[in-house]
């Protein structure tokens, strides 16, 4: 293929040979998802959409951002849809982007009291306490990216702080399109509100003042490295060449109802309910891998009911010495003795140095990382991949999406690379003594090492797990 050729072009030649299936690749690594996305805007002739939960005005944030900036100098439509809650302080950069003819921004859900947020919160709660959690990126309607990762220096490999492990797919053919258009259904939606309509526009001091904070985040260190990953990476040449090791298989869409973020969805259209009939009932394995799991009644009733026919069950989840919301954990740690008693595997992950697959780069600088991915394996032969949680709060409050993929490969991979690969040596194993109290067994290079409490956790944030759960907020989490 010629290296002018554009995205759709390529693409639609490989779909050509494949009718009825989409071709994804999995994206594990947090610095191979940052520089895809890059290559992919600098590949970019007609249109970027951009749907996301967070966007961090970080390193990997502002070189994005700038990617953006380029691709709508050059004549390319940019539309940028943002979850309004984690939004403050950013009204000058938005209102700056908004101020491009090519470059469009959009708030869902957003709050009317910019400076006062918190008021605003308790006067809307209802509708506040609705957010989009989706995150998808599409160029030219060719190229989509789906799955766990917001836009952060922590969901792309940082090396400070925490870092996320995660998960993307990239997809083409029928399920970037149907993306695409998921885009166009929230982009055009009552919850999704133009800047313009929200705060003052950019002013020639704003946009100077932006630019001179862009070039101070890109000359860092940090950024360097950053630049260097996107270097490394060859994706878009090798999409154009067809050398790119695409998995072909049957995708489906599985997405919220804007109309969610109102409360104006029966219970019956939830994605959860959707996502369900699609994925099939398993009839021998479930792999569940959440970082937010609180399965509350109902989920339970599930869960137990498939256990008793004999369907094996494993879950993947945060330890609280890994977990970065400890209310979310103290909903969850009401449920795992009945888990275990039930028969149930449950994998709470360590905060541990994260290493890349490419053994001699390591990106564990960072104090730690926790698990982000969400995705959810059914017999080894259908994997979702997407940014639901399995707790209430992607089921009935945020609007959520994701792909679930046909394919035993793809399935194979997620609980290899994602889950299984994890199990031994970055996990505790969480089993009931013969006393039924709880144990944590870390494997360690002297053999088993036996926890009777929430390991690496001091006695304060116990504390105030036990405290939280007696609330009884799972509604809320």
């Amino acid at each position: 293929m010629r290296p002018e050729q554009s995205l759709a072009e390529c693409t639609a030649r490989l779909v050509k040979d494949h009718p009825g299936q989409s071709g994804t690749l999995a994206l594990a690594d947090g610095r191979e998802s940052f520089a895809a996305r890059v290559q992919l805007i600098d590949a970019a002739q007609r249109s970027i959409d951009c749907q996301y939960y967070i966007w961090r005005p970080d390193v990997s944030g502002t070189l994005l951002l700038e990617a953006l900036r380029r691709a709508a100098n050059r004549g390319v439509s940019v539309r940028l849809l943002l979850d309004d809650h984690n939004t403050a302080g950013l009204d000058t950069m938005l209102a700056a982007c908004d101020s491009h003819g090519n470059f469009a921004v959009r708030l869902f859900n957003a709050h009317s009291l910019r400076r006062w947020r918190l008021l605003g919160l308790l006067m809307d709660f209802a509708r506040l306490n609705r957010r989009m959690h989706n995150k998808s990126f599409t160029v030219d309607g060719a190229v989509t990216i789906v799955g766990g990762r917001n836009v952060g220096d922590e969901y792309f490999g940082a090396h400070q702080g925490i870092s996320f492990i995660d998960l993307d797919v990239l997809a083409i053919g029928d399920a970037a399109a149907r993306v695409s258009r998921d885009f166009e259904r929230y982009w055009t939606s009552k919850p999704a509100v133009p800047v313009a309509r929200l705060m003052p526009g950019a002013t020639a001091q704003s946009l100077g003042a932006m630019e001179r904070a862009a070039a101070k985040t890109l000359s860092s260190p940090e950024a360097r490295a950053y630049s260097a990953s996107i270097a490394a990476t060859n994706l878009v040449a090798s999409l154009r060449a067809g050398t790119l090791p695409i998995e072909w298989a049957r995708v489906r869409l599985v997405s919220d109802s804007p109309s969610k973020g109102l409360g104006l969805v029966g219970r019956r259209k939830l994605l959860f309910r959707r996502l369900r009939r699609v994925l099939g009932a398993p009839r021998h394995e479930l792999l569940l891998v959440s970082p937010y799991f609180v399965p509350t009644r109902r989920g339970m009733r599930l869960l137990l009911g498939l256990a008793r026919r004999a369907v094996r069950i494993t879950v993947l989840t945060n330890s609280l010495e890994a977990t970065d919301v400890a209310a979310v954990h103290a909903g969850y740690a009401a449920y795992r003795r009945a888990l275990l008693g039930a028969g149930v595997s449950l994998y709470e992950m360590k905060r541990v140095a994260t290493i890349s697959r490419d053994k001699d780069r390591h990106t564990g600088d960072s104090s730690g990382s926790s698990l982000h991915a969400k995705a959810f394996c059914v017999d080894r032969a259908r994997v979702f991949i997407g940014s639901l949680n399995f707790d209430a709060r992607s089921v009935r409050l945020n609007t959520e999406m994701g792909l679930v993929i046909e394919s035993e490969k793809m399935a194979e991979f997620v609980a290899a690379e994602v889950a299984t690969r994890r199990f031994r040596d970055e996990t505790y194993a969480v089993r009931l003594a013969e006393s039924g109290r709880l144990e944590w067994v870390e494997q360690t290079a002297a053999g088993e090492l036996i926890h009777g409490r929430e390991p690496n956790a001091g006695p304060a944030r116990r504390f105030v797990v036990r405290a939280l759960s007696l609330l009884r907020i799972d509604w809320l989490l």
